[in-house]
């Protein structure tokens, strides 16, 4: 073959990566490129799935801009945001760092704190519906009529029904956090806990001082990966305000539900399409906004 004869080294090297890359690369390209194009282009169109799509500019923007649930409804994801990544980064990282240190059935407490990451959504949103339901059924307010607490409406309220709803998710996503700062917890050398612990430093000086700052590329890709499930929950709250999906009141509907509620429901996929590249926008900024503010100084 001429052509490769009278490549270099170097440029053979390029050519045989480029090769390899190519199907990813293609794969990329047809299945997240080209849709968020056409996400992006149809958010400037009118249609409803059945006619043809005609150009609408910004209406679409427009009429997000002007929409009183579009704003709750945003409101709610950041409140999904704001409480579910900083509890869940803490309470993840309290397992882990004395998980780490027990020594009996080790694996097996660790199995089971992976297990409901492993576990169906669905299922899971479903099993703690029940437990919130009322007496005699729920669990919870069964638990509180013993010690003659009263009941609390977990689901029917516009102040508990967010809250409800976002612990079941946290509790989902603790055993893939637990499992991913154990391994950053392992991965710092022992030596460093050896001389401090000879030069007479203190537990606690040990954990702000040595352990913390060595988890802050594991600390980064948690809050990462953690902030973006929040940013896009869905199956928790479609499952268990089926009754009222994001109710009471839009109470507890993030913007992936009203994407979905827009598109399939109300068959305007043009808003919806709308609605998406405003969730992009959002995901985009604050995972860069993370890395920005956790980097390296």
């Amino acid at each position: 073959m001429p052509f490769r004869n009278s490549l270099t080294i170097r440029q053979k090297h390029i050519l045989w990566a480029w090769s390899f890359l190519a199907l990813p690369v293609l794969f990329y390209v047809v299945i997240r490129f080209y849709p968020t194009g056409n996400a992006i282009v149809l958010s400037f169109q009118n249609w409803n799935l059945l006619s043809d799509r005609t150009w609408a500019g910004a209406e679409n923007y427009i009429k997000l801009w002007n929409d009183e649930v579009f704003w709750k409804v945003f409101k709610n994801t950041f409140v999904y945001l704001l409480l579910g990544t900083p509890f869940s980064l803490v309470i993840s990282f309290f397992i882990a760092f004395h998980l780490d240190r027990v020594r009996f059935m080790h694996g097996f407490i660790r199995m089971m704190y992976f297990l409901p990451f492993m576990t169906s959504a669905v299922a899971m949103a479903w099993v703690w519906r029940w437990f919130y339901q009322p007496v005699p059924v729920g669990i919870f307010n069964n638990i509180l009529a013993t010690f003659g607490i009263p009941q609390i409406n977990f689901l029917n309220s516009t102040t508990n029904a967010l809250p409800s709803v976002l612990a079941p998710a946290v509790w989902a996503g603790l055993g893939f956090q637990v499992i991913i700062f154990m391994a950053g917890l392992r991965a710092i050398p022992t030596s460093y806990y050896e001389a401090a612990r000879i030069d007479g430093v203190s537990g606690f000086t040990i954990l702000t001082q040595i352990t913390i700052p060595l988890l802050k590329p594991t600390i980064i890709f948690i809050t990462v990966f953690s902030s973006i499930g929040f940013l896009r929950i869905f199956d928790h709250v479609f499952n268990m305000t089926t009754n009222n999906p994001g109710g009471p009141l839009n109470a507890t509907k993030p913007l992936v539900l009203m994407i979905y509620d827009t598109a399939f429901n109300g068959f305007d996929m043009g808003y919806a399409a709308a609605q998406t590249v405003v969730l992009f926008t959002v995901l985009l900024c604050v995972s860069l906004l993370q890395l920005y503010l956790l980097r390296d100084r």
